[in-house]
């Protein structure tokens, strides 16, 4: 859904639950161009957004291109580089452009970015300001695997790496349609009150001190879009808003210490809010207050 949205997405969880994994699989399905970059404390700017050397054979400036220019970005580690590092990977993923030496180029089409990090242990690590948090479209955790599941990625993997039998399910071609169909899915003027209000009532809780941007309304309204399209409607409703609300909004809070201190998630907050907000009617396609 975060792809077809136009997106990026948040893998964060703990080590070895096969994020890199995931991120790997997700190129090969979707036939993009991919490329990865391991994060590390002295990844410079540069290795992401590209820079310019002076040719010596053509007697010209020659630009090379950083790690940004590909389909599908995986950052991993995100939270293993410097802030400075993090602030040109996040311009790339706003502007879908770069800027080096006065001169801009743009980034292929479509340009995802997969970025992880550990939200465990600090030790070494320069975490993602809230301000900029909300540049992800989602917040994604796989989590550790049932006993069942993980007796079968053992097996899985005991003769051949299960990446390498996957195959090519989507083309670059097919997923541009899609997000230029997304355009027409339908989106009532009651369910864009729905959503809205459920973001502007995150900035009045108590225990949050930031609540949702406009870039996060935005965001809301897009993923639930390209969840109505993948459930085959033509028209948004708002089993689509609440199943992705927690998901897309959860990371843009900011919580105040009160509620480090009683124990409160961003996620029980926003579950609140789906009870207590009531959703607008739809009845086949027709919206009704």
């Amino acid at each position: 859904m975060t792809i077809y949205a136009g997106g990026h997405v948040l893998l964060e969880d703990r080590p070895g639950v096969g994020k890199t994994t995931l991120a790997l699989a997700f190129s090969r399905a979707l036939g993009l161009n991919y490329k990865r970059i391991q994060f590390t404390p002295d990844t410079l700017p540069t290795d992401i957004t590209g820079f310019t050397i002076f040719n010596r054979q053509t007697g010209a400036p020659e630009f090379k291109e950083g790690a940004s220019f590909c389909n599908l970005l995986l950052a991993d580690e995100i939270n293993r580089t410097s802030p400075k590092t993090q602030a040109a990977l996040l311009e790339v993923m706003e502007e879908y452009r770069v800027t080096v030496d006065g001169t801009t180029h743009a980034l292929p089409e479509p340009f995802i970015c997969i970025a992880t990090q550990n939200p465990l242990g600090t030790t070494g690590t320069q975490m993602l300001p809230e301000s900029q948090m909300d540049r992800f479209m989602v917040r994604l955790s796989i989590g550790y695997p049932s006993t069942d599941d993980q007796i079968q990625i053992l097996k899985a993997r005991r003769y051949v790496n299960p990446l390498d039998e996957i195959q090519t399910a989507a083309t670059r071609d097919s997923i541009m349609d899609v997000r230029n169909y997304l355009t027409s899915i339908e989106v009532s003027d009651e369910i864009l009150y729905y959503i809205t209000r459920l973001c502007e009532e995150t900035r009045k809780l108590p225990l949050v001190e930031m609540g949702v941007s406009p870039r996060g309304v935005y965001a809301l309204t897009q993923m639930a879009r390209a969840r109505a399209l993948l459930e085959a409607r033509s028209y948004v409703i708002p089993e689509d808003v609440q199943d992705i609300f927690l998901d897309v909004c959860a990371h843009r809070l900011v919580l105040r210490p009160q509620a480090r201190v009683e124990g409160v998630t961003e996620r029980e907050l926003l579950q609140e809010l789906l009870v207590q907000i009531r959703p607008p009617m739809v009845v086949k396609g027709w919206h009704n207050g």
